[in-house]
């Protein structure tokens, strides 16, 4: 069975396995307590379809293969039913850190407001064992703050330097994996080199906050509730570079459609909780996002930077034109009658492949582009935007787009972020913000080089 979009003539990968649809996960219940064992109802295991990632030529691994499937709800138990033990050398930190993209898709399965639904979420974490539940719209600040940096520093040298330009995203696992093995180097110098929320998150958690704590990394186990399968595949990589080491960040990322299923099958009594905060001992009062349609807003946060650091010119509201589709978009800043800036937006392979020929015949018109592996954005990622039947859900995606356009928007620079940058990146990075040094991404192995 070839997967969707293959570019090989003979592939032996799967989308999916029968004993897959059917396999249970033999952990103790938590509701059940005592140390009961028994099954924790049927949850499937964690599967990948590589349908969902544009990386199909070969991407997988069977290594790779192997270790995505450890992935799951029965790796979750398998540690809270640790921490059950009476052998204390052997228990974790549960940390788990939810995407904003995944709490629309909450919202809209409990009927609650997307505040609520956030308070409910946690507190049936909290209820399973977790210690702390955090927020990765803090991690999607601090990425979008490096690729502003970035892209700024790129557009000053483009005349020297023509793969500076245009600057992709590098944000999403999907499009940076087909990007770096079936594109190759002719692509790879134009991704950004900032490190992607998951990865940020991940350093910030095992890195930061482990010493806060004064934890050793390995003594925390920390899981990512997203909405796409790809972020399985990003966790696989483990050379995340803090300051002094090297770490894993991500232990076990579960989809949102995966984590419901555990809500659902579970009789546990839940109380509300507010999600935590990575910086001190305040409770995060209200849900917030960034300025982007269905995504961490790239586009719309580095161009109003672009405008006012390269032009001087203060832009407050980010309106992109539809071109051929809804899924690729542009936006213009003109200065003295001529466009300076063109920056677009392209979602879904059609939309990418595009993007990419012109790129490779040298007719790309645009400075930065968005680019994300599925059409609709971050929203539309089938670990919660799937129907039964293999198809998007398009009534729950219109439900999860009213939902996650009624989130108030902040801007990266305000909540004191600026504050805690400095001393975060020396920390995280080994260096300052303000140093022109470029600190190659964890999704990219050093950049314009294929990672392995």
């Amino acid at each position: 069975m070839k997967c969707e979009h293959c570019t090989r003539k003979e592939c032996s990968k799967k989308t999916k396995t029968e004993d897959q649809e059917d396999a249970s996960v033999d952990v103790t219940s938590p509701a059940r307590g005592k140390e009961e064992k028994g099954e924790f109802h049927k949850l499937a295991d964690a599967k990948i379809f590589l349908s969902d990632c544009l990386a199909c030529d070969s991407c997988v691994t069977a290594e790779e293969g192997a270790r995505v499937s450890q992935q799951n709800a029965k790796d979750f138990f398998r540690v809270l039913n640790l921490n059950k033990k009476c052998d204390t050398s052997k228990h974790k930190v549960l940390a788990v850190s939810v995407c904003p993209q995944s709490l629309p898709y909450f919202a809209a399965k409990f009927n609650l407001s997307v505040t609520d639904a956030s308070r409910r979420l946690c507190g049936f974490l909290k209820s399973l064992g977790v210690h702390y539940v955090f927020d990765t719209a803090i991690a999607a600040d601090f990425s979008i703050l490096e690729s502003q940096k970035e892209f700024v520093r790129r557009y000053q040298q483009h005349s020297e330097d023509e793969r500076a330009l245009p600057m992709l995203t590098s944000a999403c696992p999907g499009w940076v994996r087909y990007a770096e093995r079936v594109l190759g180097s002719p692509i790879t110098p134009h991704l950004c080199t900032a490190k992607s929320p998951q990865q940020i998150m991940g350093l910030l958690v095992k890195d930061y906050f482990a010493r806060q704590q004064n934890l050793s990394p390995d003594k925390i186990f920390h899981v990512i509730v997203g909405p796409c399968y790809d972020k399985k595949l990003e966790a696989l990589r483990e050379d995340v570079h803090a300051a002094s080491h090297t770490l894993q960040g991500v232990d076990c990322v579960l989809t949102s459609g995966e984590l419901l299923q555990i809500m659902e099958q579970s009789d546990l009594s839940v109380k509300e909780a507010a999600v935590d905060t990575l910086f001190g001992d305040l409770k995060e009062a209200a849900v917030w996002r960034p300025d982007g349609a269905s995504s961490d807003g790239y586009l719309a946060h580095v161009f109003r930077h672009a405008a006012k650091e390269l032009f001087g010119e203060d832009v407050e509201n980010v309106t992109c034109r539809a071109l051929r589709n809804k899924d690729f978009q542009e936006v213009t800043l003109e200065k003295d009658g001529e466009v300076v800036l063109r920056f677009a937006a392209a979602y879904g392979f059609w939309n990418i492949q595009n993007t990419i020929r012109k790129l490779r015949r040298g007719e790309s018109p645009y400075h930065f582009v968005e680019v994300l592996a599925c059409p609709g954005g971050c929203l539309c990622g089938r670990g919660q935007a799937q129907a039964e039947d293999g198809r998007v859900d398009k009534a729950l995606l219109r439900q999860m787009e009213g939902i996650y356009a009624e989130i108030p928007v902040r801007p990266p620079e305000t909540r004191l972020l600026l504050l805690q940058w400095t001393d975060l990146s020396a920390q995280l990075y080994g260096v300052p913000p303000s140093t022109d040094k470029v600190t190659p991404s964890p999704l990219q192995g050093t950049a314009g080089v294929s990672a392995p």
